[in-house]
């Protein structure tokens, strides 16, 4: 693993003033909420969450539909996001209309070197 010596800028670090929800997301919370397993039995913290998103087109950014949907979890489930320890993201292409997002959320057990 190669190191870069810099503390690590947030999402919330990167733009000025408030950030405000759009309407396209206003209805993406509204509806993944609604889809979403009323139950969930969550593991103790901290949490390894994988998620697995399958997205029509092939420019789609690996990134970018994380904290939307991890915020969306937090929010349903009851949990901080910042007890999640690592993440696992995967990405698949499908044809248009098949999108989907796929999700487990694991205690997380570090790796002792």
């Amino acid at each position: 693993m190669d190191f870069v010596p810099i503390k690590p800028l947030s999402v919330n670090e990167c733009w000025k003033g408030q950030r405000f929800k759009s309407a396209k997301y206003t209805k993406y919370e509204h509806d993944v909420l609604f889809l979403l397993p009323n139950h969930l039995q969550l593991p103790e913290p901290p949490f390894q969450i994988h998620l697995q998103f399958g997205v029509s087109t092939q420019s789609a950014d690996w990134d970018n539909p994380i904290k939307p949907f991890q915020d969306i979890l937090q929010k349903k489930y009851a949990f901080n996001d910042k007890q999640v320890r690592r993440a696992i993201v995967d990405i698949e292409v499908v044809p248009k209309g098949k999108e989907y997002i796929g999700f487990k959320i694991t205690h997380f057990t570090p790796y002792k070197l």
